[in-house]
Formats: structure tokens, C-alpha cells, sequence
């Protein structure tokens, strides 16, 4: 390959080991002598555990050992305790894990866990629904991200009272689960008191750390692994249960222990996008300008652990509005805990502000693009900070020029095609510029290659080809002869694949480290010596200070739908998306992630859903046969493009995250296209039949 320059469409350096079967997962380590482990999920809505009758199980063919809160390793506490399994006989919702077979094969395993009885003593519990009235809501004091939980600038009641156009509505989701195609997994052994995990992670530096502390030992005598990782979309962007567990069984029988999280279990283990209800309160002048904006958002969290997403902020980010409010509210019930999913808090926030837009701008009479158009903001509404750059008006002209908009937006009437209605709809998104501590280092060696290390993570987003094109760019070197090591904490530390911020933490490192070494080349009287020459660089100064800008991803968002009148089925004919997020840094890459996080939002908006049981808590959608996500039958014509952005107030790279953006306003612009095709606004996603077919008769 010759030296391809940064921005080039590079294909992915792991591409053909994956095709073939080369490359290795956590589940596909098995070490000599490995024993294989199930766990066993609480039945009870909440309780204590009263007895582990192991005698039968232990009796079994096979079986090694069977964990519980009585004999299991003692751990120290962590800050995370759905981390904290098998230590008391505490049951805080339904499928908490209390115990563990570990048995010689996995289907004994998997038969022990299957035979063992456990007996409860159980307590009352509440598992909502979450609504308005629940006497336990409560005001948080952030919500993920550190976000305050509320803000408010001037007075939002005396300006929406003043407004001459009003519009008052409410929107809610269901539950949302991630269900990477690869499991979580972990397989652990110690030996001469070093563990080693390989684990299926977004981050294995927080791995380490957290079973360091854990388990009461140095972070130097753990070692982490992930060196491929088949999804996660958040739900392996912190430490997950099967690390503990895994590393618990192989202390307790002193050999390796292979344990893969079942995937029917996974729904009440390792997070999930929580239900949401959010109320949206627009008021505006005649001329659609807004006056008053609020966004009211209300939520379950669970007793274990708090998580709070930041459903209402991107709303501080968007539109000018004197005055505003964002507030978020929730209860802690006895249910599985949720976490971080693609685009926490501005996926599903931006679905309930994007459609109350397209329904003002029905109020008002105007073009939806037009509404967004005079609403542009100078400043970040919440900070009063100038944008690094924000080109949301380029996006939404773009894509409106490119998807045909100018037809819509002259001729509103509903299109048929025999039983068929059809409809277009639009949304804007925005997504943060984050950034985090990393390190890197790179080698030069004698014979003319390099060599650079960092413990960045591969989630599937091509993370290995991206950081050497950016070392090929710093070195001023050919790509051919660039080598890159990732996903082992032994590594120098990086932060995790998530929030969009991989690239931008882990390529700043790797950029400066080869900065670094390139001057060193440069300076050297002769050839690099036989040993080589090294650099290591971290971007601890950098990134400790705050620009004095509001750094967001923007894009815009077009969809076309099919409604049948006689089924109420919703299919997508087309969607298309332009992006505004600094320089991208591959073309080929970057595609794939632009549409992979559209065709997730398509699931959120038509397909996902995941239901509360209305007993026990716990969630009915436990397979991917009940859980539908979108497959290619779903996905017609599908266009992801973006624009030449140059902003100098990012990363030497000049990029921006775009693993999110692309999951961010699709879904409102899918419900809003449905809305144009039947003249039925339906605001509780997914829009499935059962929904539609009512208003359709």
C-alpha cells in the first residue's frame, strides 16, 4: 500500500482476519486446563437470599465448585456496585446474579446452573411505571456527564404565558437494550499471583483498575485484553460482572475460567437505555422565532446505582431562547440498572425537541427546515460561549438540496401509492466534542519501520487503521511501514472507546508521541541505531485546559417513509444525513460508522423496544428474536455524507467524534416523516402497528 494521506478512504487493518475467523475474541481464549462458569440470575423482585442448596449441583458429573454470597472471595467495594455480585444475600431486583456454577464443560455448567435451587425471602417491591405522580421522584444533583441536572435563563412561565403560539406535548420511549452480536465474555487465570483477563471491553485500563482495587492488589499485577471486541454501543464502556466473576472462579479453583454472559440474561445485567417521559414546551412569535423554550424529562433509575441520562442538555445547545428551562427528574425503583447507550441523553432527547420543531412548525405554517433556519443561535444558548464552529445551517441546506426538499417543502399534501402513504420528514442533530487523558509512544526502528503503542480499544470502529494513518501523517512516513499495538492495559493508558472521544483522546497521544519522534529522526547526526529510538507522550497539560469555546459535532437529517393503511406498517425508502464533524480522518471508516448509528436510530424510531414487566421489573425482550433490530431488508437507500470542516479549536487532527451523531435526530426525523405521510402525530417510540393501525381505519 503506498503512503495514503490522512482523510483517505484506507481499508481496515484487521478486515481480512475478521472475514476469515483470525481474529480473537475474549470467549475464544482458552487456556490449558480452562473451566467454564454460568451464572445463576435471582428469580425473586426483590428479597434476600435465604438458603444456596449446592449439594445436588456439586453431586453432578463434572462440576467444579458453585459460588454464592457465602462462599465467595471477599471484594472491596467499588463505586459501580452492579460490580459488587455474590457478597451479600441482598437481591435488589430481578436477574441480579447470586450465584455461580464452574464446571469442567459449559454444558455442565450450564446443567448445574440450571438445577440449582435457591430460596428467598421475599420483600415488596416497586417497579414503577414512572410517571408525573410518583411519590419518589426526586431532582438529581447531575445527570451523566456531570451536567447539572437543571438549568433555567429568564423567566420561562412569563415568557411561554406571553407567547403568541403555544405548544405543549409530551413524548416517551420505551426501555432500550444495546445487544452487541458478541456477548459480554471474560476468560481470567492467575498465576503466580498475576490475573489476566481478556474481556470483552470498550476500555480495558478501567478494567484493570477496578479488579485492582477490587480485589486488593496493585494495578501492575493485573492484565487486561481486548484485542477485538464485537460491539458494545456503551454497554462495555465501564467494567462489567463478567470480569468479577470470572476472575472470583479462577481464584477459588486455582485454574483458568471461561465465562460468556447468556444472552437471555443480559437484558437485567450490563445496562440498558432507561424509559423516558419528556415534556417539550415551545412558545414563539408569529414568525416562528422562540421565545420560551422547556424540557422536562422523568425516569426510572434503579436502587443499585444511579444513572441519570442527560436527556434534556442537548436542548441547552440548539436553539436561541431567551428564556428556558431543562429539568430532570427521577425514581430509584427495584429494576436492572441502566447505563450508557449510544448517544445517552441527546438520542432520545433529540427525538422529543426535533419533533415538538416539526410540530411548531405545522402550528406556524412554515417549512421545518425554515423553522430550524431562524433559530439559529450566535452563542451556545446554555454557556454563552462562541462555537468552535457550528455548521447546522450548511447540513440542513445541504441535505435538503441533495434529498429533494424543495418538492416538500412547496407541496405539503400527503403522496399515495395504492394502499401506501407516504412522507418525508427532517431533524437536526448535535453531538459533543469530548476528549480524555491518553498516552502513547512510538519506536522507530533500524530497519525503517515503526512501532506505536497505546491502549485504545477496537469496538469494531476501525480504530487500529485510523491511529496509524494519523502516526503515517505525524511521521511523515509511508502507512506500509507503520505497525500498531492496542487493546492490552499493559500498554501505555488510554481512556475507553465511547462517547464518540476514541480517536480524538487516543490520536492526539499518538500524534504528539510521533511529533515527538519525527524531531528526534530530524536531529540524529546518522541512521537510527540498532536499538532504535523511542517517544512517549501523554496529553495530560492539553486536555486539563477548557477552551473557551462550545466544541459540538452538527448534522441534519432526511428520511422518506411508507405507511401501508391496511397493516399500519412502516417501512423506510430512504434516509440521508450530512455531517458536520471537523476533518474526517477516513472516509471509508467514517461511512461505516455515519450509517450504522443512522440504521440503529431507524431501530429506535420503527423496530427496538424493550417491556417492563409489570411484576417483577425485569425486561420480556431477552433474545433478538423478540428484540427486533433493523437487517438489510429494513434499510433501502441509505446516504451518509459530510462537510469539509476545518476547526482549530479541537485536537491536532482537527476531528471530531462521529460514532454518535449519526443515531442523534434520526429517529425524529423517521416519526416526523411517518406524521407527514398519515397527518397522525404518535409521540411514544417505536411507531410499530399496533400504534398506527387505530388511526388508520
Amino acid at each position: 500500500m503506498s503512503n495514503e494521506p490522512l482523510g483517505a478512504p484506507v481499508v481496515r487493518r484487521d478486515g481480512r482476519d475478521k472475514v476469515t475467523g483470525a481474529a480473537r475474541y475474549a470467549a475464544e481464549y482458552t487456556p490449558p486446563g480452562c473451566a467454564y462458569a454460568w451464572p445463576v440470575p435471582a428469580t425473586v423482585g426483590r428479597g434476600r437470599v435465604a438458603a444456596v442448596r449446592t449439594a445436588e449441583v456439586l453431586a453432578m458429573p463434572g462440576v467444579i465448585a458453585v459460588l454464592h454470597h457465602e462462599n465467595a472471595p471477599r471484594l472491596e467495594q467499588p463505586a459501580d456496585r452492579t460490580l459488587w455480585v455474590l457478597q451479600d444475600d441482598r437481591v435488589p431486583h430481578r436477574g441480579w446474579y447470586v450465584a455461580l456454577v464452574v464446571a469442567e464443560s459449559l454444558e455442565t455448567a450450564r446443567a448445574g446452573a440450571g438445577a440449582l435451587r435457591v430460596d428467598y425471602r421475599t420483600e415488596e417491591h416497586d417497579v414503577g411505571p414512572v410517571t408525573a405522580a410518583h411519590p419518589g421522584l426526586y431532582t438529581p444533583e447531575t445527570a451523566n456527564a456531570g451536567h447539572p441536572a437543571d438549568r433555567e435563563h429568564g423567566d420561562f412561565d412569563v415568557a411561554f404565558e406571553a407567547a403568541p403560539v403555544r405548544f405543549d406535548a409530551t413524548y416517551s420511549m420505551v426501555g432500550l437494550h444495546n445487544h452487541p452480536m458478541e456477548p459480554h465474555a471474560a476468560t481470567a487465570h492467575w498465576r503466580d499471583g498475576h490475573l489476566t483477563v481478556h474481556d470483552s471491553s470498550q476500555g480495558t485500563t478501567a478494567v484493570r483498575d477496578v479488579l485492582a482495587s477490587m480485589f486488593g492488589i496493585g494495578p501492575e499485577r493485573v492484565t487486561v485484553i481486548a484485542q477485538h471486541v464485537g460491539g458494545g454501543f456503551g454497554s462495555k464502556g465501564t467494567p462489567r460482572p463478567q470480569a468479577v466473576m470470572a476472575a472470583m472462579a479462577a481464584r477459588v479453583t486455582d485454574r483458568p475460567v471461561k465465562l460468556v454472559l447468556p444472552r437471555a440474561q443480559l437484558a437485567a445485567v450490563v445496562g440498558h437505555r432507561a424509559p423516558n417521559i419528556q415534556r417539550v414546551r415551545l412558545g414563539s412569535a408569529t414568525d416562528g422565532i422562540i421565545t420560551a423554550f422547556a424540557h422536562e424529562v422523568i425516569a426510572p433509575t434503579s436502587t443499585v446505582r444511579e444513572f441519570v441520562e442527560q436527556t434534556a442538555v442537548p436542548g441547552r445547545v440548539m436553539y436561541t431562547s431567551p428564556s428556558s428551562r431543562t429539568t430532570h427528574r427521577v425514581a430509584a425503583l427495584d429494576v436492572p440498572s441502566s447505563s450508557w447507550m449510544r448517544a445517552p441523553g441527546e438520542a432520545p432527547g433529540m427525538f422529543a425537541l426535533e419533533s415538538a420543531m416539526d410540530e411548531l412548525a405545522t402550528l406556524l405554517d412554515l417549512d421545518p427546515v425554515d423553522l430550524r433556519l431562524r433559530n439559529e443561535p450566535d452563542t451556545e444558548p446554555d454557556s454563552g460561549l462562541p462555537f468552535s464552529s457550528r455548521h447546522l445551517i450548511e447540513c440542513l441546506r445541504e441535505g435538503a438540496e441533495r434529498f429533494g426538499w424543495e418538492s416538500r417543502a412547496h407541496d405539503r399534501s400527503t403522496r399515495t401509492e395504492g394502499d401506501l402513504l407516504l412522507g418525508t420528514g427532517v431533524a437536526a442533530a448535535s453531538y459533543p466534542v469530548l476528549v480524555s487523558r491518553s498516552s502513547a509512544s512510538a519506536h522507530a526502528s533500524a530497519d525503517g519501520s515503526y512501532l506505536i503503542r497505546t491502549n485504545a480499544t477496537d469496538i469494531g470502529t476501525g480504530a487500529r487503521t485510523v491511529l496509524a494513518q494519523i502516526a503515517a501523517d505525524a511521521l511523515g512516513a509511508p502507512l506500509d511501514d507503520v505497525r500498531v499495538e492496542i487493546g492490552d492495559s499493559d500498554l501505555p493508558s488510554a481512556p475507553l472507546a465511547g462517547g464518540s472521544s476514541g480517536t480524538a483522546s487516543w490520536g492526539w497521544a499518538v500524534h504528539k508521541a510521533c511529533t515527538g519522534l519525527a524531531e528526534r529522526l530530524r536531529a540524529l547526526p546518522g541512521p537510527v541505531p540498532r536499538d532504535g529510538v523511542s517517544v512517549a507522550a501523554d496529553t495530560d497539560e492539553e486536555t486539563a485546559q477548557k477552551p473557551p469555546f462550545a466544541r459540538h459535532a452538527f448534522g441534519a437529517h432526511f428520511a422518506e417513509v411508507q405507511v401501508d393503511r391496511v397493516t399500519g406498517e412502516v417501512r423506510l425508502r430512504r434516509l440521508l444525513g450530512v455531517y458536520a464533524a471537523g476533518r474526517i480522518l477516513n472516509a471509508r471508516t467514517a461511512r461505516s460508522q455515519f450509517i450504522g448509528a443512522m440504521i440503529m436510530g431507524v431501530g429506535m424510531a420503527l423496530t427496538e423496544g424493550s417491556t417492563m414487566d409489570p411484576v417483577f421489573g425485569d425486561y420480556a425482550e431477552r433474545d433478538l428474536a423478540t428484540y427486533h433490530v433493523p437487517c438489510c431488508a429494513d434499510i433501502r437507500n441509505i446516504e451518509a455524507h459530510w462537510l469539509d470542516e476545518d476547526d482549530p479549536h479541537l485536537n491536532p487532527m482537527g476531528s471530531k467524534g462521529i460514532g454518535e451523531i449519526g443515531i442523534v435526530g434520526t429517529a425524529a426525523a423517521v416519526a416526523n416523516a411517518v406524521r407527514h405521510a398519515t397527518g397522525v402525530r404518535l409521540r411514544d417510540l417505536p411507531l410499530t402497528p399496533d400504534k398506527l393501525l387505530p388511526h388508520l381505519l
